[in-house]
């Protein structure tokens, strides 16, 4: 296996996700049923996200709190919910890639959940 090493391993990272995610029996719903996710249109903000965070490349532009939080208004989710998403989001870098930046990509996630669900939790609080 190789590490995450360009924008063609990124994406072959997020589709392999998402085609676990969206039937995922947890959180899969969220993806299907509370917003309907458009893929075609999503898959690549969410690559562009990623290329940034690992590439350290000004491709994403947007605030991904503000459709969490949305998403979280129309059904609430809880730490249970981040944690099924942080273990799917690993254990596919896992079947894929090995080394430095797919260790990063993994802290990321775990970073990313806490913060994205303290910010939803502020933000549905105020």
């Amino acid at each position: 296996m190789t590490d995450i090493q360009s924008r063609a391993d990124i994406d072959q990272l997020i589709h392999t996700f998402y085609e676990k995610i969206m039937v995922d029996k947890e959180i899969g719903y969220f993806f299907t049923e509370v917003v309907k996710l458009d893929l075609n249109h999503h898959l690549p903000k969410i690559a562009d996200f990623w290329e940034t965070t690992l590439f350290h490349q000004a491709k994403y532009k947007g605030n991904p709190i503000t459709p969490h939080v949305a998403m979280h208004e129309k059904s609430p989710m809880t730490q249970a919910h981040f944690d099924r998403w942080v273990k799917v989001f690993c254990d596919t870098i896992d079947d894929l890639f090995s080394g430095a930046k797919a260790e990063m990509a993994k802290q990321r996630a775990h970073s990313i959940a806490t913060v994205m669900l303290i910010k939803i939790k502020t933000v549905s609080n105020s």
